[in-house]
């Protein structure tokens, strides 16, 4: 009889700050990368035209267009993304107690002692 733990994933249990971190990780990093292929694409087709008359630039806002809406847009959108996921979408955890400085002495103690144990307890 084998007393080894077995490998079966459906017995653990993950921590629920760790499923909600993950989760909210995945859509800031698509919302990144749907801001990136938005505006770098629009950028490079609009921004980049070779011969054009400096006079005959659009403007948006007094802004060439290409710059507003390849840049400027996709930013305003992705704060007011930011401000709404940050206030009513991610999950406010309960961490658990903190228990700050019941082991601080003991803490000094040890950072004292790898301090000695690198320094082979030679203090000039």
């Amino acid at each position: 009889m084998s007393t080894a733990p077995s490998n079966d994933t459906e017995s653990m249990q993950v921590d629920p700050v760790f499923l909600n971190s993950k989760r909210e990780a995945w859509i800031i990093l698509g919302l990144w990368v749907v801001a990136l292929l938005w505006s770098v694409p629009y950028c490079y087709i609009n921004g980049f035209q070779s011969g054009l008359d400096p006079e005959a630039i659009e403007t948006t806002m007094g802004i060439p267009s290409w710059v507003f809406w390849g840049i400027a847009f996709p930013w305003l959108v992705a704060d007011l993304f930011t401000v709404w996921f940050c206030l009513f979408y991610m999950k406010e955890d309960d961490l658990g107690v903190a228990h700050e400085g019941e082991d601080l002495a003991e803490e000094i103690a040890e950072m004292h002692a790898e301090d000695e144990a690198t320094t082979g307890g030679n203090e000039s």
